[in-house]
């Protein structure tokens, strides 16, 4: 069960340097590599083998593949040649331009790039099939070794490969980052700004171009500057224009980079022009300023030196910002720190994470539309105490991520579509109920729902106490989350997961004999039938009773008591500890059953005579059991139908449960502070 338990306390964000062994065995890239050298060895990757399962889950390869080392493929085999550059990256026989680009913008931040592909690896003396590389996933930093076989055909490279044909570390990295989620074909199709946050631990923006600020330039300009990583893409109006190439040699539904952004005198004139990347390493725009276009005669050739203007066709250009405008309708920009690109100074930021769960019967509630489940998604609360330098309001980014969806491709999973909602805090502790949520508007909400791994968005909203709520949109999805809060200034988060709390009514004393009610006369006549001259009954004889008793009962749905679960309750309520019932001890539990069946029947709202797993926290709150996530999934999971209901039997072994649990805790307490205090005497 992946999505059960996320331990939801914020958590610091992640340090890189402190990356962690993903290899099976536990042992580091540095102990493996020495261990081949001493073996005399080459490394091969047990837990990515050199097979179809690394590469297809879902069809067999379309031709024969083979698995060779560089060294096999070409005589004088380099790690990087000549330095890591954009046009070391060409597109092979998989869809993963998304990779492929962010892969590009990678290149152009040194320090971003030697800390994802550390450079002190090659194909030198200590050489042993052995590489690594760290990527970010959900607030860590992880060190992912594979060896250097690599799938080929007919001797060359099928999936990313460099302009340079003896040049590895690009087809190496894909190869780690299709490892880190279960295989290559777990890498078709995806969002650019996906791969950037895991080279990065940035947060991501998207901007739809037509509906950008009017100082988009200067935001890409100061995104460029700033070594973010930049990506752009041109809308499909359905499956069949996907990778269309238009008449301006651009292609639709394909991930492209942004590499460059200046401004060109141009007849006298300052003209704004772009670079974009095409991962292919080919088929470039073909209007104004693209390679051959005649708009370059009238530059002077040290004003083309500074740009790196080159006529080669390797899938690099040149556009006008206007015709970008026109052309491009999205663009993903991936922030090394939060700092809005709109504003002049730089920033520390503070930073809280979030690791919970949205699990089907009791955590998944879907989007505000489904306001009777709503409720029971994880809340955080927000504490905003100090405002921006020189502001009245508070800046924080909520970016929101659901986990693993990628590397659980091969189970079926795909990415849910998923968002969040922010509303002032009422003032009170706990988890808030469905009354609130009906009554109160949001104060913030993310932009829109959508199917993408990340939904962030930057708000500023007045000092005070908040509650997010992330969900999916549909009711009944599971998925783990990671909530990322970034903020000008420190803001303190909480998550509304109750403690923990028993407060159970003393039980009541049995009514004396003359001043029984007409009902306890009838179960004194059955309990005389039953139980014989000693007037105690055994838990086969109870087990008759109760089903008896509950089947006759309306407005209820009950398949049957066990025998189990008959021996619990005497367990619970026999004084005298002889395994059996008295009849006082009998009418003790029953006025305890008759308040469960109110609870029952109170929060059945549908008066279905069964009762919704996702009431189950406010039942159980109202028979005086406080839960918290974990404990009411697992009740859940053990309790619930398929269909998310819960019958009264089902109920009722959950409380008596509950209720034997929570004697042997108080029993345990007590005995712990005698110790305590016995030990504070001597």
């Amino acid at each position: 069960m992946p999505y059960l338990h996320q331990d939801s306390k914020p958590r610091p964000p992640a340090l890189p340097g402190a990356a962690s062994a993903t290899i099976g065995s536990g042992k580091t890239y540095e102990e493996l590599k020495q261990d081949c050298l001493r073996r005399g060895v080459l490394f091969e990757d047990p837990d990515f083998p050199a097979c179809n399962s690394s590469l297809f889950f879902s069809e067999k390869p379309p031709i024969p593949f083979i698995w060779k080392r560089p060294g096999d493929i070409v005589k004088d085999p380099k790690f990087i040649l000549g330095g890591a550059t954009r046009t070391d990256i060409c597109q092979g026989d998989l869809g993963d331009c998304w990779l492929l680009a962010a892969i590009a913008s990678l290149t152009l931040n040194e320090k971003t790039l030697a800390r994802v592909v550390p450079l002190d690896q090659n194909f030198g003396p200590d050489y042993a099939g052995i590489f690594h590389f760290q990527f970010w996933q959900h607030n860590e930093w992880l060190d992912v070794v594979i060896d250097d076989r690599l799938p080929t055909f007919k001797g060359r490279l099928v999936f990313l490969h460099s302009a340079e044909h003896n040049e590895f570390w690009s087809a190496l990295l894909e190869k780690a980052y299709a490892k880190l989620n279960g295989s290559y074909e777990a890498l078709k199709g995806g969002s650019t700004i996906e791969a950037m946050e895991d080279f990065t631990g940035g947060v991501g923006e998207m901007y739809e171009v037509k509906k950008a600020p009017d100082n988009f330039y200067e935001i890409l300009e100061k995104a460029v500057k700033r070594c973010s990583m930049v990506g752009c893409s041109i809308d499909t109006s359905s499956a069949a224009e996907s990778e269309a190439k238009t008449s301006f040699g651009l292609i639709k539904g394909h991930a492209y980079s942004v590499t460059g952004i200046d401004e060109v005198n141009y007849r006298g004139l300052q003209v704004q022009l772009i670079r974009i990347r095409n991962p292919w390493g080919q088929v470039e725009w073909n209007g104004p300023w693209s390679d051959n276009s005649p708009e370059w005669r009238s530059v002077s050739p040290l004003e083309q030196k500074r740009l790196s203007r080159a006529t080669l066709d390797d899938g690099e250009f040149w556009m006008k910002f206007e015709d970008f405008k026109v052309h491009f309708d999205k663009v993903e920009i991936c922030n090394l720190t939060p700092d809005a690109l709109e504003d002049s100074t730089a920033h520390k930021w503070e930073v809280t994470i979030h690791q919970g769960s949205w699990v089907r019967g009791s955590t998944a509630g879907g989007c505000r539309n489904f306001l009777e489940t709503f409720w029971t998604n994880p809340q955080i609360k927000l504490h905003l105490t100090e405002k921006d330098d020189g502001q009245d309001d508070c800046t924080f980014i909520a970016a929101l991520m659901q986990k693993d969806r990628r590397k659980l491709k091969k189970l079926g999973a795909e990415m849910l579509t998923i968002g969040y909602s922010i509303y002032e805090s009422p003032g009170r502790d706990g988890h808030l109920g469905k009354d609130f949520f009906r009554y109160h508007p949001s104060t913030a909400r993310s932009k829109t729902y959508i199917n993408l791994r990340e939904v962030s968005n930057r708000f500023k909203l007045p000092p005070g106490d908040y509650i997010l709520v992330p969900t999916t949109f549909e009711p009944h999805q599971e998925a783990d989350f990671c909530l990322r809060i970034f903020s000008e200034k420190k803001a303190i988060t909480e998550d509304l997961d109750e403690n923990v709390a028993i407060d159970l009514p003393e039980p009541p004393n049995p009514t004396p004999s003359p001043q029984e009610t007409e009902e306890e006369k009838q179960f004194r006549a059955l309990f005389e039938q039953i139980s014989g001259k000693d007037m105690e009954i055994a838990a086969e004889e109870l087990e008759y009773v109760l089903n008896a008793v509950l089947k006759k009962t309306k407005n209820i749905k009950f398949k049957n008591l066990s025998l189990i679960s008959c021996r619990n309750i005497i367990s619970l309520m026999d004084t005298s500890g002889n395994g059996k019932l008295e009849f006082n001890e009998f009418k003790v539990f029953w006025e305890k059953m008759k308040k469960w069946i109110n609870i029952f029947l109170q929060f059945d709202f549908d008066k279905s005579g069964s009762m919704s797993s996702y009431e189950l926290r406010s039942a159980l709150k109202a028979a005086g059991y406080q839960l918290n996530n974990y404990l009411l999934q697992l009740i859940v999971l053990r309790y619930s139908d398929e269909q998310f209901q819960i019958e009264f039997d089902d109920f009722l072994n959950c409380l008596i449960r509950l209720e034997n649990a929570s004697r042997v805790f108080q029993a345990l307490s007590v005995k712990n502070k005698e110790f305590i205090n016995l030990n504070i005497g001597e």
